[in-house]
């Protein structure tokens, strides 16, 4: 299904979903290493409206990821210090150095989307920062990061499912904030937050793309295999290792096992 594409979309088979995703995190893990050797310094953002598929794109980004290369900043609240800062600078924090890439689930288009919204920022600060974000972050270009940003899509109908399957299942209920029931009244005011925000920061230096996350298996192939395509890299697998041969016996020792304090077995019956 191609950009702009509507309609129904027929769901990847599992299989093939899993197949696809392991090929692609194969890749993900040449370009981290990549990034690595080459000392290049990636941010990739990630925003949408709540439920639309942020977090578990992420997921799978980094799972198989080394966490000191691949880094995830999820911001919480500012405090009542940083609500005094430079409005960029607790982001700022979290840029990357050379050799790593950061993975924003929601950034500083916090203030362009929720603050907006919610009232939690004035008619002032909102305008100064739709005016200040497209230098910012040619700021960030110019310095030599690669700078990529993906919106994901999702309808109303979708989101509205997503969140009543959070309410039903207690391992997702803690997903779903006060602030996010408070999304689902307020439809459209985010939907004209979103596109003027579009207008002012999706620019041909740092555009923004679009992910259809209404099927969510479709959006991680997707979304992955575009942030691949946006970023040169060679395959830098070492050669095969061979193990080497342990040493030795020294006539070494060791404590009695019964003076160390192990955790205890489950209850369970464990089979194989």
């Amino acid at each position: 299904m191609g950009a702009g594409d509507t309609g129904e979309i027929k769901k990847m088979k599992k299989k093939a979903y899993n197949k696809e995703l392991f090929r692609l995190q194969l890749e993900l893990i040449k370009l981290q290493e990549w990034v690595k050797v080459k000392g290049l310094k990636v941010v990739v953002i990630f925003e949408g409206r709540d439920a639309a598929g942020k977090g578990g794109v992420i997921k799978r980004i980094t799972q198989y990821l080394n966490p000191r290369v691949a880094k995830v900043a999820a911001l919480p609240a500012p405090t009542e210090r940083e609500k005094t800062e430079w409005y960029f600078q607790r982001y700022v924090d979290h840029l990357p150095a050379a050799g790593e890439i950061v993975l924003f689930d929601r950034s500083w288009y916090n203030r362009a989307g929720v603050e907006k919204v919610m009232g939690f920022c004035t008619e002032k600060e909102y305008e100064s920062f739709l005016r200040a974000c497209p230098t910012f972050e040619r700021m960030l270009i110019r310095s030599d990061t690669i700078l990529l940003k993906y919106w994901f899509s999702v309808s109303d109908e979708e989101q509205l499912k997503r969140f009543e399957d959070r309410l039903s299942q207690p391992h997702k209920r803690w997903k779903l904030s006060p602030m996010d029931l408070e999304s689902l009244t307020r439809w459209e005011e985010y939907s004209e937050a979103k596109d003027n925000m579009f207008a002012y920061t999706d620019t041909k230096k740092s555009p923004w793309y679009v992910v259809n996350s209404d099927v969510k298996k479709h959006a991680h192939i997707n979304c992955i295999s575009h942030l691949l395509s946006q970023i040169s890299y060679e395959d830098l697998t070492p050669s095969k290792i061979e193990l080497p041969i342990r040493k030795k016996s020294r006539g070494y020792i060791r404590p009695p096992q019964d003076e160390q304090t192990f955790v205890p077995n489950s209850h369970l019956q464990f089979t194989e």
